[in-house]
């Protein structure tokens, strides 16, 4: 190329008119400038259909790349299609996931051959029980991990269950929280995933029969309804009251239920139940579990991140993720911050490892205890924690990585390297455990899965690799998984239950997978588990008029695997 334009420019010097004007023989000398001339018109022709080659090259190399996406799109939308990843996959991550699909792979087809259809498995005497009223808990709980997993086979008979035989006209007394974030969590869930109607559909039906629950003076709804006869009512063993976990973690299920179907009815019932609490949230933010259905006011009653309080602080961040963070759902970030500001009141160190843990609270008095279902929240604080300013940021996502610490510490204390279901704190003694039993839990998983997501910190895997390995050791058996009567003692029980297979196994799994598999800018886990599609909010939503337009669009992005052990 420098000798063409070197070639070039001489010739120019020769093509000047006034280097021959100066000279004799002008007619010869305009003879070879008009010779020059032409070398000149000759030489920019040359260049322009040069270019247009190029150009002709580049539109063509333009259309094959658009070809090929649309090709990848067409893939996107099929079952169990990982989407290919940019993010290179470690080996040791490989093996790992494929540990935790085979797991899956053994309680699903223990639960197939010995329970299928019935709510859950008991593995010790290879038979099942309808423990929430035969609404396939298990089935349904696990219909996305299959999904995720690329499961196809097991996936596909699973929906023909879904589509021909899953009936919700029982009469039996439901949980509302339960069957709400098991059944319709899990359905929805799929629905996203596969967008096949079936499962929106019966998300629709099973939801309507828990509605009846929020028809209350305050809107706070009963928290047990018959599925049949539609009669709500409370357990008698709360004196009536409602519990705060079971009234305010439905927001998630029903939000999306309402933007899938196009019907303002679901998020309508839910989000009054909202504005009743943040009518009476007080200003640390910490609310007693049992609240009067009829005034729509709190009792006296303990104060806890375990049991009866954990996922309603939960859902307050991420309904608000769920939204896409805009303005409609603002307040719900507010008071999940006030409720931070409050969890910070109840923070303590053991002597002498200081262990960082969460007490509980009944009036003005702190009780050094935290459940394992408390285990939750070094996640979701780590997941809230990039919605404040700098310092802040920092602060709550080093107490969440504290917490976590200890979390795993609840694990590796024991003889098993399970852990128990609650645990006590005394001075100068660390933790020791309470109850002593392990139902097979996913929260400290949860946990590590998004502290590593966030983090980008593999320690939080390998803590992972070896809760999953004790559960291999302690829990695996020839029909299934069960849990242990005692973390100490090893004693098995009789039951693998349904969320195992929903949450501990899926978020082991992800967390051995790129963190482009249900990327958590475009998906928010129920309490449950089920990856529900984050659709943005917006002022003076018609649900009537958007709701095909919200309907979320697939595209899983993750990695392609081999579906050799399918």
């Amino acid at each position: 190329m420098a000798r063409t334009r070197s070639s070039s420019s001489s010739r120019l010097r020769y093509c000047n008119p006034s280097y021959y004007l100066k000279r004799p023989k002008r007619l010869a000398m305009l003879f070879i400038a008009f010779v020059c001339l032409s070398f000149v018109v000759w030489d920019r022709q040359t260049l322009v259909r040069e270019h247009e080659v190029e150009v002709t090259k580049l539109k063509g190399e333009l259309i094959e790349l658009r070809n090929s996406l649309e090709e990848l799109e067409k893939d996107e939308g099929k079952v169990g299609k990982k989407i290919r990843s940019d993010v290179p996959d470690d080996p040791i991550d490989i093996q790992r996931r494929e540990k935790v699909k085979e797991a899956m792979l053994h309680a699903w087809n223990s639960y197939e051959k010995y329970a299928w259809g019935q709510d859950e498995l008991q593995p010790q005497s290879k038979s099942g029980v309808n423990s929430f009223g035969g609404l396939g808990a298990t089935l349904v709980d696990s219909l996305d991990t299959l999904y995720i997993m690329g499961l196809d086979e097991q996936f596909q008979k699973a929906r023909e269950w879904v589509a021909n035989s899953l009936d919700f006209n029982k009469n039996y007394e439901a949980s509302v929280f339960e069957t709400t974030i098991r059944v319709v969590g899990g359905l929805l869930s799929t629905y996203d995933l596969s967008e096949d109607k079936v499962f929106l559909d019966k998300a629709k039906d099973i939801a309507d029969r828990l509605l009846p629950a929020w028809d209350t003076p305050s809107g706070i709804p009963y928290n047990i309804i018959n599925l049949a006869q539609g009669r709500p009512h409370n357990p008698g063993w709360t004196g009536g009251e409602s519990i705060l976990a079971d009234s305010g973690t439905e927001q998630l299920e029903f939000i999306a239920l309402s933007q899938r179907t196009g019907d303002p009815k679901y998020q309508q019932k839910v989000e009054k139940v909202i504005t009743q609490l943040n009518n009476i949230f007080p200003d640390d933010g910490l609310l007693p579990i049992y609240i009067d259905p009829h005034r729509g006011s709190t009792s006296y009653s303990p104060i806890t991140f375990g049991a009866m309080g954990d996922s309603f602080y939960e859902y307050l961040l991420k309904v608000w993720i769920q939204g896409n963070k805009t303005s409609v759902v603002r307040h719900y970030r507010e008071m999940w911050e006030k409720s931070m500001k409050g969890l910070l009141s109840l923070i303590r160190r053991t002597t002498p490892s200081s262990f960082t843990y969460i007490c509980e609270k009944n009036g003005d008095s702190l009780t050094d205890k935290m459940d394992e279902l408390a285990c939750f929240a070094p996640g979701m604080i780590a997941l809230g924690s990039s919605g404040y300013g700098p310092d802040e940021s920092q602060k709550f996502l080093s107490l969440a990585e504290e917490l976590a610490w200890t979390c795993y510490n609840f694990y590796q204390s024991t003889p098993t390297k399970l852990a128990g279901e609650n645990y006590f704190f005394h001075v100068g003694q660390d933790m020791s455990v309470g109850t002593s039993w392990n139902i097979l839990r996913p929260e400290t998983v949860e946990s590590l899965f998004y502290l590593w997501r966030v983090t980008g910190n593999k320690t939080y895997q390998e803590w992972g690799w070896n809760i999953f390995q004790a559960f291999e050791k302690n829990s695996r058996i020839e029909s299934g998984y069960v849990g242990l009567k005692d973390v100490n003692s090893g004693v098995k029980d009789n039951m693998m239950q349904s969320f195992f297979l929903a949450e501990t196994l899926k978020y082991l799994y992800l967390l051995f997978s790129p963190p482009s598999v249900i990327p958590l800018d475009e998906w928010v886990f129920n309490t449950e588990a089920h990856p529900l599609r984050i659709v943005p909010r917006h002022d003076g939503e018609d649900f009537k008029n958007t709701g095909e337009k919200q309907k979320p669009k697939l595209k899983l992005r993750g990695r392609k695997e081999g579906r050799s052990r399918d």
